[in-house]
């Protein structure tokens, strides 16, 4: 339910515009230059909450696209400054959502109403760089291997766990390990694919494809144990009988 997965980052954005500490207050321009995607007259407070919404937005702080300060405090940031290329890919990704909500879902036939609009949080739910938690794991596999792609998924599960920022379905292990065993890295779908047997033991799908994968790695021993499994929370799975007589270990009838 999509309501469900926005509710953590309004409430994150209502506090993040609400609760501004006097000294934060304080160090923020009376007078904003150098605006150039905002119109130049906009508010002062308004522009201050649209910033505080795309830094609840993508999960970091004002110094993520601003040069000077700490990053603990606004004391030293240059909000003019257009050094950093953050603070210009920002710009650049404000227009392309602007084109978005304003040219390119405007001509959509029968549009919802009220109009769904495309906002920071659409895609970044907290991120920087705003990957799926498959596209991370597929990224962190491919080049740290195996060990580091199961710890970065079980620290996501440890430190996401109800925040909307990834998906922890076993559904993106399984894409995930798809990917990596269609790019020949079968030993990290397969140790990604432990951990979703462990965590999701009773889904047939998540030991089929941990069964599929010990398959396409030469593992009959492995897989047999893995479709056994499979039957053992599924009796009637065809794909795991099937798979079972194939190996040589028809299941019983």
């Amino acid at each position: 339910n999509p309501s469900v997965v926005m509710r953590p980052f309004v409430v994150c954005l209502t506090v993040a515009v609400l609760a501004v500490p006097r000294i934060a207050q304080s160090q923020i321009p009376e007078k904003f230059t150098n605006l150039q995607f905002f119109p130049k007259d906009i508010p002062h407070d308004t522009l201050v909450a649209r910033m505080r919404g795309i830094t609840a937005a993508l999960g970091i702080r004002c110094n993520y696209c601003h040069t000077g300060g700490s990053g603990q405090g606004l004391e030293g940031v240059d909000f003019a400054s257009d050094d950093k290329v953050e603070k210009k890919k920002a710009r650049e990704m404000m227009n392309i959502a602007k084109r978005i909500n304003t040219e390119l879902l405007a001509n959509l036939p029968d549009r919802e109403s009220p109009a769904v609009n495309v906002e920071c949080v659409t895609c970044h739910r907290g991120l920087p760089i705003p990957r799926t938690l498959a596209r991370a794991l597929v990224d962190v596999a491919m080049t740290k291997g195996a060990d580091s792609a199961v710890a970065f998924y079980r620290k996501a599960r440890n430190d996401h766990p109800d925040d909307g920022v990834y998906d922890l379905s076993e559904r993106s292990v399984s894409q995930a390990a798809t990917t990596l065993v269609e790019t020949g890295k079968v030993a990290e779908a397969i140790a990604l694919l432990d951990v979703n047997a462990e965590l999701f033991p009773k889904s047939a799908r998540a030991l089929n494809q941990l069964a599929a994968a010990h398959e396409a790695a030469g593992h009959k021993d492995a897989a047999i144990e893995a479709y056994k499994k499979v039957l053992a929370v599924a009796p009637n799975d065809r794909q795991a009988r099937a798979r079972l007589t194939a190996l040589g270990a028809p299941p019983p009838e």
